[in-house]
């Protein structure tokens, strides 16, 4: 299967101009998972300047450090942030390195992060990123325009993976915890990931993260993780540690596996109030985000 090249991920930058962050929970609720909608906590709020106090202010803004010192009432002024910081969080470990379909899990992964940078960029929010392919992490910062793009299509080229190996279950939890003090309140952050290993990350980080960002998940699949595979004999594994699969016996087990991790993805979604929507690899990224993300048919 073809993994994505930097001409693909550049020319994805035309489609994101007819996507919308902007649209979502109702979207989400259609297409994908649950019927539960997104907390929308909006842009943050910069400070600005103190000055004198004066009838109609609110009382919650008064600065009593600087009312003490100069004897007077002042208030504190803030203004909305122009640009929202967005943040990627997209798991690469090997473990996505895997498909039955038209793309591998890793490469939806790539392509859908580098659609969703885009449509950030387009719409002047600052893009930032953490990427993570086990003990290869790699941290950028948001920024506007091509500047915040462009690093992390570099990052999601050089991270994803590039042949079978071992899963690291452990991914997605260091790349959260590096990824929670970085974020700011009136943040977005979407997350990429096939949470493989959300067992493995305790609730405080994604509450923690939930608590003063705004929250996406997009969960990537394969059929054949969902249904388990045919009766018949197969082999799988690791290139050179093979083994002997029975369909029907193995069946059960193969289930249950996809039916926990398909209760604990939702349970999250239900219980942070998290908008989740399916990326699956028998599907293009670009028509599964349009379906997502089309601006003016569904509302934030």
């Amino acid at each position: 299967m073809k993994l994505p090249d930097l001409a693909e991920l550049l020319a994805l930058r035309g489609t994101a101009r007819s996507l919308s962050l902007q649209a979502g929970a109702q979207a989400s609720r259609t297409l994908m998972l649950g019927s539960h909608h997104a907390s929308h906590r909006g842009r943050g709020l910069e400070f600005e300047e103190v000055r004198p106090y004066v009838p109609g202010d609110d009382s919650r803004s008064i600065d009593w450090r600087v009312t003490a010192r100069r004897g007077r009432l002042h208030t504190k002024l803030f203004r909305e942030e122009r640009e929202r910081p967005v943040w990627l969080l997209v798991d690469l470990q090997p473990g996505l390195y895997f498909a039955s379909r038209a793309q591998l899990k890793s490469a939806v992964a790539v392509r859908a992060a580098a659609l969703l940078a885009w449509v950030s960029a387009t719409a002047g929010d600052r893009i930032g990123a953490v990427l993570a392919n086990g003990p290869e992490t790699l941290c950028l910062p948001p920024r506007g325009r091509e500047a915040g793009v462009l690093p992390i299509i570099n990052g999601l080229l050089a991270l994803q993976p590039r042949a079978p190996a071992l899963p690291v279950p452990q991914n997605l939890n260091e790349a959260l915890r590096l990824l929670i003090p970085l974020v700011h309140p009136g943040s977005l952050v979407l997350v990429l990931s096939d949470f493989a290993g959300l067992g493995a990350a305790p609730d405080a980080a994604w509450s923690s993260l939930a608590a003063h960002a705004e929250c996406r998940l997009f969960w990537i699949t394969d059929a054949l993780e969902q249904n388990g595979l045919p009766p018949g004999r197969f082999r799988g594994g690791l290139p050179g540690r093979l083994w002997p699969l029975d369909g029907a016996d193995i069946r059960a087990r193969w289930l249950a596996v996809w039916k926990e991790r398909d209760t604990r993805v939702r349970a999250l979604g239900e219980r942070l109030n998290l908008q989740i929507t399916r990326l699956d690899t028998g599907k293009a990224v670009e028509l599964s985000l349009q379906q997502a993300l089309q601006p003016g048919r569904f509302a934030a």
